[in-house]
């Protein structure tokens, strides 16, 4: 295949981030949206004359995902599936050579989640995870500004996630589940932040935490999980993170190290330098945090999307990898093994 020849995706799925990934697709560069399948074909359906309403261009659906295993003109597989059906998706595509850009979570826990890495690793495919507020003009320049040394040693961290759903939401047939989700509002939404925040800060060595369901909420998981972290670095750290905190608002991450205090907010970096210099970067936008789940841009999803294809291109590892990943599902599993057993809690290295 020739250089410059985009990369075919085959979207699996047609859930409530499907809509996004399909716009993402739609502007991405050296990416064509090929085929989509889903458990609904009406859903596929009604994806693909959006997508070819949008690029001009023909869409297949697909009736099963042995159909898209078969077609030799996929590239890649972007999963939108729920998380309890990670490892029985994802087999029969990376078997069959098709590279995969997953959805978060990889998979309801951690020992799911190493699984996933294994069927790619032992298929010799790439396997890229969709954290896109790791691709915020903000989180970039926060990660390059760390990167640099200048700021000194980081000496706490603080992680809020102050998000809300309403009981609607968690209505829907197998939503904030154990057997379907992995859990509640960790796995499901402040994922996405405390991915970052690793990214940012480094590996949480022990965690001491809460969790519980308020009153707000008829579901079987937590809404709202408190924590002290400890990172390996020797940073202090602190999280809170709730779907129960009406009427929602921006998630952030505030990193304080010797020479200043970084605070990203809402797509938002505010650098605060103890000399009294103070930058903004970055530009505020929707987060998904209130009422409407889906009130954020397709533009992460995007940049994530061209960075995978240009991996597959170039012949280089994603962004973000699914090996990356493992260190947010470890940190989310010792959270809830401190909640339930009351204890200090060591996360797995």
């Amino acid at each position: 295949m020739h250089q410059d020849t985009p990369k075919r995706a085959a979207l699996i799925g047609a859930g409530m981030v499907a809509a996004t990934h399909v716009a993402a697709c739609a502007e991405a560069s050296g990416v064509t949206l090929h085929a989509i399948q889903s458990r609904s074909p009406d859903r596929a359906r009604a994806l693909a004359d959006r997508a070819e309403a949008l690029t001009g261009q023909p869409v297949t659906v697909h009736p099963d995902l042995a159909s898209v295993a078969a077609d030799d003109s996929v590239d890649f597989a972007i999963i939108l599936t729920p998380p309890d059906a990670r490892a029985e998706v994802i087999g029969p595509l990376a078997r069959a050579g098709k590279h995969i850009l997953l959805e978060k979570p990889m998979g309801r826990t951690a020992a799911e989640a190493r699984e996933v890495v294994a069927i790619c690793e032992d298929a010799g495919v790439r396997l890229g995870v969709v954290f896109q507020h790791r691709m915020r003009a903000a989180s970039l320049a926060a990660a390059r500004l760390v990167a640099t040394g200048d700021l000194g040693p980081l000496g706490l961290v603080q992680i809020e996630v102050p998000w809300w759903r309403d009981q609607s939401y968690y209505d829907e047939p197998g939503r904030g589940t154990y057997a379907r989700d992995g859990g509640g509002v960790l796995i499901s939404q402040a994922i996405h932040t405390l991915d970052l925040a690793l990214s940012l800060a480094g590996p949480v060595e022990a965690v001491r935490a809460m969790a519980t369901t308020t009153r707000f909420h008829r579901m079987e998981a937590e809404d709202i999980v408190a924590a002290g972290l400890r990172f390996a670095n020797g940073a202090a750290g602190s999280l809170v993170a709730s779907t129960a905190s009406f009427p929602g608002g921006a998630e952030s991450i505030t990193l304080h190290y010797d020479r200043a205090s970084l605070h990203l907010q809402a797509g938002e970096l505010h650098v605060n330098w103890r000399d009294g210099r103070h930058e903004v970067q970055g530009a505020a936008g929707g987060t998904g945090g209130g009422a409407d789940p889906m009130a954020f841009t397709h533009d992460w999803h995007r940049a994530v999307i061209e960075d995978f294809a240009a991996a597959l291109t170039e012949n280089r590892a994603p962004a973000i990898t699914g090996t990356d990943a493992l260190a947010v599902h470890d940190l989310i599993d010792a959270l809830i093994r401190s909640a339930r057993e009351d204890e200090l809690t060591k996360v797995r290295p």
